[in-house]
């Protein structure tokens, strides 16, 4: 087992995300932290998410790359209402969960709902598909600005 992170990020040891993570596939992952848990070749999915996030990533060290600046973005500080459905037979895991936080730019606070297909294969993760709600994004991150200095029309191009 490796640590990609420190225990005290989001995805580390101590974080709240990885920590609901783990409650949901205990008994069938193994890892230090949450990048631990994937394979070298994970293919993740982002099928209902935010405008300009990749559909699709491939490879354990492109989803840390992707997650690098996530501490930048978002601070979350809890994670709960964990619901899973397993099919040992098929090796996938639905985990229903929310994650409480705030954006670190806007201070506005966060709570998002996932669903996450999880498949797993020699006690790592081999695929992961992921359901958010993007209005809860937009929420924390103050978008659309309403403020009256955005309504004021732009100049002229």
């Amino acid at each position: 087992m490796t640590k990609y992170t420190s225990d005290s990020s989001n995805f580390g040891a101590d974080g709240p995300f990885f920590r609901i993570i783990r409650e949901g596939l205990e008994g069938l992952v193994d890892g230090e932290d949450y990048f631990d848990l994937l394979t070298d070749d994970v293919v993740f999915e982002y099928v209902i998410s935010v405008p300009g996030y990749p559909r699709r990533v491939e490879g354990r060290q492109n989803i840390i790359d992707l997650y690098s600046g996530y501490g930048d973005f978002m601070t979350v500080h809890s994670a709960d209402n964990l619901r899973f459905y397993r099919d040992p037979e098929a090796s996938v895991v639905v985990l229903e969960y929310e994650v409480h936080g705030e954006s670190v730019q806007t201070g506005r606070p966060y709570n998002n709902r996932f669903v996450s297909i999880i498949t797993v294969k020699d006690r790592k993760v081999t695929y992961w598909r992921d359901y958010l709600d993007p209005i809860a994004v937009f929420d924390a991150a103050g978008w659309p600005d309403t403020s009256p200095e955005q309504s004021r029309p732009g100049p002229p191009v």
